[in-house]
């Protein structure tokens, strides 16, 4: 292996059709209030990991979450994992406060994530 290793799963989001409802359950669930609350997104922080609820599915199919593995350098491992045969779904993007995200599909069409904190 020639590549950078992930620094472990630390976020997972969450595709909802019904993000107030979504949110009562996941509050209860965890036990604390979220950290971020909008229309658009709500995060919890929970035992060193994230938990976000994204509205509509958020790009992906209601019911599979998403796994975020963090990585020192986003554009690094992305070309990494499709030299190895992943497939780019969503490109490397900012989604606030310098956080990097992307998505990819495995072989069999399973999606995974990448998230870099600057």
């Amino acid at each position: 292996m020639t590549g950078s290793a992930t620094q472990g799963i630390k976020t997972v989001l969450h595709p909802v059709s019904d993000l107030a409802a979504a949110k009562a359950v996941y509050t209860a669930l965890l036990g604390v209030a979220p950290t971020a609350d909008a229309p658009y997104y709500v995060g919890y922080e929970a035992g060193g990991q994230h938990i976000g609820l994204v509205p509509d599915g958020g790009g992906q199919v209601t019911g599979s979450p998403v796994t975020y593995w963090e990585v020192p350098d986003i554009e690094a491992k992305l070309a990494e994992v499709t030299a190895a045969g992943a497939t780019v779904k969503e490109p490397a993007h900012d989604v606030g406060g310098g956080r990097l995200v992307a998505t990819f599909t495995d072989p069999d069409g399973n999606v995974l994530g990448l998230l870099q904190d600057s």
